[in-house]
């Protein structure tokens, strides 16, 4: 195992050097050189915020699973830091897979994740085993615990699956360690299990917090429980999710639930379901809470179905989402931009009262790194729009565009033509609510642009290649609209 990680942290000191800011994006999070997926070990560390991640670093495809590792003070400014976790013990000898973290008492860092051990079956089919393994450290070196695994297929309720059993998500409450896992139950759907300890050190399973059913999706993955507003919510990461109208798509979805915690019988008490994100890519959340109370989000800004479609120059694949602070209003997940985000911003360019109807450009609106606020309402007292438009990334051949049109209530994002060398799935519409004014919020990074819509009320989260250059931005109308805009660029 030493070896293995010796030689990632010594692949990682040969090319990280080397790293070219014109391929990097400004303010999200990458591997630098190779493949990541799911965020890991989001956590407070020592006063900072510490961010693992999947990580194979030989590679712009998905392998054998590792744990990247990058720390920040303000979400925006990453300092990259040696690979944390390297496959190699028996119960981790084909992949260290995704967990959680936390500080202990003692000033030791914990990290919890999956260990994956891969056996053949008599059929010839390859499965792969998956346990729960303890790593500790200071914060840079972290060794494996040696009574790994400190939780196997002897820990799971009956019916639960030993090869969908994965993702622990570590918190302390109620007096004692906590921690939610993925598994797949009897009913070949997913469960979240809920488990405790007195030390961190020694689990045991204490409930079933919710089960799918098979209502939402088959098996839920990288779970996160935690209380918000007054309310509890469970985010989860959904597999063969079937399409359920412009809510939920099919595929690798997420699944927010809002409620009651019932700490009697230890159940989640549902109230409300919905998407976490309405994006194309948007995967596997986790969320810590800052010192000052805010809880904050951070996912994987890829999907999995196109995850074999990217320009063949880069040296690395996958990102993340722009850490998100999140909130409950009308019973529905609120989420915008990390505050500190507003720190970073240079050369405000505002108006106010701009009427649209043919295609319009607005001098000083234009660029690919920047926050940009437009405001949408009618163009007279009786007559909507029967849509209006915004192009972003725009040059004569390129350009990502955001729809809305109010007969349906719909949004539509279109990057058919933002660069990516393969026809995958470009075009996403989503439902939001009825309003006499429409508020689009715009953070575009080099290779990315989410969308939050009437002030978090939905996000949507789209990566792009289109070329740094296509920085043109237009307003478009069918019929009369009138906006603000209040655009910043951003500065990292």
């Amino acid at each position: 195992m030493k070896d293995k990680l010796q030689k990632a942290r010594a692949f990682e000191q040969k090319y990280h050097p080397n790293l070219s800011k014109d391929e990097q994006p400004m303010f999200h999070v990458t591997g630098g050189v190779g493949w990541i997926n799911d965020p890991n070990g989001f956590s407070v560390y020592q006063g900072e915020y510490h961010l693992f991640y999947q990580y194979n670093p030989y590679d712009t495809k998905w392998g054998p699973m590792h744990w990247g590792h990058v720390k920040t003070t303000d979400f925006l400014h990453w300092d990259r830091l040696p690979c944390a976790l390297a496959p190699g013990e028996s119960c981790d000898k084909d992949g260290c897979f995704s967990g959680g973290a936390i500080e202990l008492p003692d000033g030791r860092h914990l990290l919890m994740y999956t260990g994956v051990r891969n056996v053949r079956s008599k059929n010839g089919i390859v499965e792969g085993f998956q346990t729960q393994c303890l790593a500790i450290g200071d914060g840079l070196d972290y060794h494996k615990v040696e009574s790994n695994p400190v939780l196997d297929e002897k820990d799971l309720p009956a019916g639960g699956s030993a090869i969908d059993f994965r993702d622990p998500k570590i918190f302390f409450a109620d007096g004692r360690y906590q921690m939610v896992i993925g598994n797949r139950a009897a009913d070949g759907s997913g469960s979240i299990l809920l488990y405790e300890s007195e030390d961190a050190l020694h689990w045991s399973f204490s409930s079933v917090l919710t089960s799918c059913h098979n209502q939402y999706g088959k098996m839920w993955e990288c779970p996160d429980f935690f209380p918000l507003c007054g309310k509890y919510v469970l985010l989860v990461s959904t597999q063969n999710m079937t399409s359920m109208g412009l809510e939920f798509h099919p595929g690798n979805s997420t699944l927010c639930i809002i409620g009651d915690y019932d700490r009697a019988q230890k159940h989640l008490l549902r109230d409300n379901t919905q998407a976490i994100d309405y994006g194309t890519d948007f995967y596997a959340t986790q969320t810590l809470e800052t010192p000052d109370g805010r809880r904050i989000m951070i996912a994987w800004m890829q999907s999995w179905e196109s995850s074999g479609c990217k320009p063949g120059n880069l040296p690395f694949f996958g990102q993340m989402t722009l850490p998100r602070e999140l909130s409950i209003r009308d019973g529905r997940l609120i989420q915008n931009p990390v505050c500190e985000l507003e720190a970073c911003r240079t050369v405000k360019v505002s108006y106010r009262d701009v009427m649209i109807t043919d295609e319009t450009n607005l001098q000083g609106v234009s660029g690919r790194f920047l926050d940009m606020t437009v405001t949408v309402r009618r163009g007279s007292k009786n007559q909507m729009y029967r849509y209006f438009k915004i192009n972003v990334a725009k040059d004569g051949e390129r350009v990502t565009s955001i729809r809305h049109k109010p007969e349906n209530n719909t949004i539509r994002v279109d990057r058919s033509r933002s660069g990516f060398p393969h026809d995958i799935v470009n075009v996403r519409d989503f439902p939001i609510a009825a309003k006499d004014e429409l508020k689009l919020r715009i953070v575009l990074d080099r290779y990315s642009l989410e969308l939050f819509v009437n002030d978090g009320e939905q996000a949507a989260s789209f990566v792009i290649y289109t070329p740094i250059t296509a920085d043109s931005i237009s307003f478009s109308a069918d019929g009369m609209a009138i906006i603000d805009v209040e655009k910043y660029d951003i500065e990292v």
